[in-house]
């Protein structure tokens, strides 16, 4: 006779232990312990087998049964349910090895080994701020664009617009990765960039104009902040280096005494094979850059770092101190990476520098592409007069002074 409910929860050790059936293959077991499991036995292709249906209480006498009817037409239709079982494990297991997370991180580790160190470090930070925290658990194949668009939407709605498109393009070649590696059919990031706000025509904002940049060097002169972060911002407008480059500095890398400030190949924005020359990149300082730096090193000249950061731990202080600094100033107009563009254009302009003299202060290869692997002139002498030049001029605007204002209104009438 079919069991009830009553029964079911009755059956207790050790009177009850043993196999007492339902029907149609269906039994309950009792053990020694008071366990209770369902357990369906049936034949297929000839052979005996044994699958579970469950464990009382969790699943009611009403629950094993609907169970045992499932398994049954699975039989009817020619499948074996022990072997379907096996069948959906595997489904699921690869289908948890097939996260986003889990996907991302083997691109991570297979594109390393052809990436510079810094760009790898910041590839897997942007992965584990930015994306993993929302996409991370999610089955690939189970993203769809407006999932991953609200993701970037997040990022760019602290005001990070570039951050968003890189984003954007990590997810979009995580996808393709999985897709040459068979886990994915199609990209549905390849097109998000379209909804995303538009970078700034690709390059940072920059002050070239020189009365508001006398403006800013005034208000950094009056920077209230921390003096790390103040010195920071002078290195910045007088060495024109990378953000990357000026947080980063070490006193080691700093010779005062000589006036030359010389950048280790591993620190500097170049290919991995570039970085593995091992020729470091020599910036000459101004009279002005090493006064400043002198009156910072008693405050860190004791540690590694120029600029620590005041978390401590050993970092230096990070790549957008200096910009948000500027940004607490009012120009959100210029970031830190714009000075390079500001040397560039008013050296140009008001001290009438040599382009290629220029180009080489900035760490940029020969102008023209075809000698650009032959040429290796560095005019050492040159951009030490360049530097110190820029470093007059940023005084000279500082205070006002060799600063011509015109009126184009009143030059066209007296044309």
């Amino acid at each position: 006779m079919p069991l009830t409910a009553a029964q079911v929860l009755q059956f207790k050790p050790p009177k009850d232990v043993g196999k007492h059936f339902d029907g149609g293959g269906m039994y309950l077991e009792v053990t020694q312990t008071g366990a209770k499991y369902w357990r369906l036995k049936y034949r297929f292709a000839g052979k005996e087998n044994l699958i579970s249906l469950g464990v009382y209480p969790e699943t009611k006498l009403g629950a094993a049964r609907e169970a045992r009817e499932a398994a049954r037409a699975q039989l009817k239709a020619g499948t074996d349910p022990s072997q379907l079982r096996k069948i959906e494990k595997i489904s699921r297991n690869i289908a948890a090895s097939n996260t986003f997370a889990a996907i991302a991180l083997e691109w991570h580790a297979a594109k390393t080994s052809g990436w510079s160190p810094s760009h790898a470090k910041t590839t897997i930070e942007r992965l584990k701020r930015d994306l993993l925290p929302w996409l991370g658990v999610r089955p690939l194949g189970d993203l769809t664009p407006p999932e991953i668009l609200a993701t970037l939407m997040r990022i760019q709605g602290r005001g990070t617009i570039e951050t968003a498109h890189r984003c954007k393009g990590i997810v979009s070649q995580v996808f393709d990765f999985a897709i040459a590696t068979g886990r994915a059919q199609a990209n549905p990031a390849s097109a998000l960039g379209v909804a995303l706000k538009s970078k700034i025509g690709g390059n940072h904002p920059a002050i070239v104009e020189p009365v508001r940049f006398g403006q800013m060097m005034r208000d950094i002169d009056a920077y209230a902040g921390s003096p790390i972060t103040h010195t920071a911002l002078l290195l910045h407008s007088l060495t024109c280096q990378r953000p990357s480059e000026v947080s980063g500095m070490t006193w080691a890398e700093v010779d005062l005494d000589a006036g030359w400030w010389t950048i280790p190949s591993d620190r500097m924005k170049r290919t991995l094979k570039g970085k593995a020359n091992n020729t470091p990149h020599y910036v000459p300082l101004s009279k002005q850059a090493i006064a400043a730096l002198k009156e910072l090193q008693p405050l860190t000249g004791r540690g590694t770092l120029v600029f620590p950061s005041e978390r401590g731990q050993g970092r230096a202080i990070s790549e957008n101190t200096a910009r948000q600094a500027l940004r607490s100033m009012g120009y959100s107009d210029h970031t830190p990476h714009g000075y390079r563009a500001s040397i560039r254009t008013m050296a140009r302009e008001h001290l009438r520098a040599d382009k290629e003299v220029i180009e080489r202060l900035l760490s940029h290869g020969s102008t023209e592409e075809l000698r650009g692997a032959y040429d290796r002139t560095q005019y050492f002498a040159d951009r030490i007069t360049l530097v110190q030049d820029w470093a007059d001029y940023l005084d000279k605007l500082r205070t006002g002074a060799d600063i011509i204002q015109i009126d184009f209104g009143k030059a066209g009438k007296a044309a």
